[in-house]
């Protein structure tokens, strides 16, 4: 079920196919989410600015959404977790800096809905 989604600026090197392939294993890992259930979207920005906008600096910037119910330390975890694989997978040019961030938000159960159809 987690629903992940990569804003990050378009100069930043990021292999999306292998930082989703360890990204969903590392979720499943920490908070028992099922890996067949991650779905990850990436989006480049175009444009972002950091501060005055006067030095160049790159953003990315995930966001998790899990359904509710995990404790404080399980988020504050995958949290840890998942801005350690962004600083490891990351890459801005020569002499840039990369702001990296993390949010975990959860989502209420109750009214939470999902639907899988095949094509066809």
């Amino acid at each position: 079920m987690p629903q992940i989604t990569v804003d990050h600026s378009v100069d930043v090197k990021l292999d999306r196919r292998a930082f989703a392939a360890e990204l969903h294993p590392l979720v499943g890992e920490v908070i028992g989410a099922a890996v067949a259930e991650c779905k990850t979207r990436f989006r480049r920005v175009e444009e972002s600015y950091v501060g005055d906008g006067a030095a160049a600096r790159e953003v990315v910037l995930l966001e998790i959404r899990i359904l509710d119910g995990r404790t404080v330390e399980q988020r504050t975890a995958l949290a840890e977790a998942l801005l350690g694989l962004l600083e490891r997978s990351a890459v801005a040019a020569e002499g840039v800096e990369l702001h990296l961030a993390v949010d975990v938000v959860e989502m209420d159960r109750r009214t939470y809905r999902k639907s899988v159809s095949a094509a066809g």
